[in-house]
């Protein structure tokens, strides 16, 4: 029922207990409790006497059935969540029952949201897109090596046919518009080292955000409301499924030595001088694109060095 409650105020009006109950086929009491479920999940509305009651931002919930239909790769299930922790963490627990599927789940809000090196990755409800894909793979951890990348750029992809132009790839695996960090991937791995395994894509890609859903971003930020303001977040969500399916089926079948090139043309900080943060270790050096298995190529006072992601952060040089 809050599924459709939430239907039908995300137009951002007022609607009135009697209203609600009526399309709702329950008492006003009903849509009230209902109504402070609203509290729970940190959606912020307003109730006026003789209007009703609205939220306070428009919203457009996902899809399942529109994204699906919108999909031209292989897909066993999709599942939209209204909320939970993690959408990494949801699928990882589900990974050793789904062996062989390709199983996708987005969220309308994560509780515990995470980003690269225990980070926490900001996820009010129905405002971004919270995506995770569990893909297996058989050879092992070794045939993961690019992979990280390789979501980065489909991406990328999805971004430039939503007309989204000026966006860039920061190594490991970040994606950037306007100098400013747009979407964030992080993946994890479980099963055998040398055998089968699966691994969960996480993305989270900013679509609309306010300062105050911000304030806990430690970083320079964007969203795509900002660049075009008439995107829909199904589409959005459809096109980035769609390229991430494209990706992984061309990773699997080549490997990522087809992306390399890809990659340092997309690279905002190739051929520039950077800063590798690492835990007591830091290096500086000129960005020279990446090898075959996604690490990176610094060329550094030592000579050209391979960077191998992992705690580490790369920063330009001011």
């Amino acid at each position: 029922m809050l599924n459709k409650l939430l239907g039908l105020l995300s137009d951002g009006q007022f609607h009135s207990g009697e209203e609600l109950g009526e399309s709702l086929g329950v008492s006003r009491a009903a849509v009230w409790k209902q109504l402070k479920k609203l509290d729970d999940l940190d959606i912020p509305y307003s109730s006026v006497k003789g209007k009703g009651y609205r939220l306070h931002d428009e919203i457009e919930l996902l899809d399942g059935e529109r994204i699906q239909s919108g999909i031209s790769q292989r897909l066993d299930c999709l599942e939209v969540l209204l909320d939970v922790d993690s959408t990494n963490s949801y699928l990882f627990q589900k990974a050793s029952d789904h062996m062989g599927k390709r199983y996708a789940v987005m969220a309308e809000k994560q509780a515990a949201g995470r980003g690269r090196r225990g980070r926490q990755w900001v996820s009010p409800f129905g405002k971004n897109i919270y995506l995770s894909l569990l893909v297996s793979f058989s050879g092992g951890v070794a045939a993961l090596e690019g992979l990280s990348l390789v979501t980065a750029i489909a991406v990328e992809r999805a971004l430039l046919k939503l007309g989204i132009k000026d966006v860039g790839l920061k190594w490991p695996n970040d994606i950037y518009a306007d100098g400013k960090k747009l979407a964030g991937i992080l993946l994890e791995v479980t099963g055998e080292y040398n055998s089968h395994c699966q691994v969960v894509i996480g993305i989270g890609l900013n679509l609309s955000l306010s300062d105050k859903d911000a304030e806990d971003i430690g970083q320079p930020w964007t969203a795509l409301k900002n660049i075009r303001p008439d995107l829909s977040r199904n589409d959005v969500a459809t096109v980035l499924l769609n390229e991430l399916l494209l990706a992984v089926d061309e990773f699997q079948k080549q490997g990522f030595a087809v992306f390399q090139e890809y990659w340092s043309q997309r690279d905002i900080y190739h051929n520039q001088e950077v800063v590798i943060l690492s835990p007591g270790n830091d290096k500086r050096g000129i960005v020279k694109g990446v090898n075959r298995k996604g690490e990176l190529l610094l060329h550094t006072d030592k000579g050209m060095e391979v960077i191998v992601a992992g705690e580490i952060s790369v920063r330009p040089v001011s």
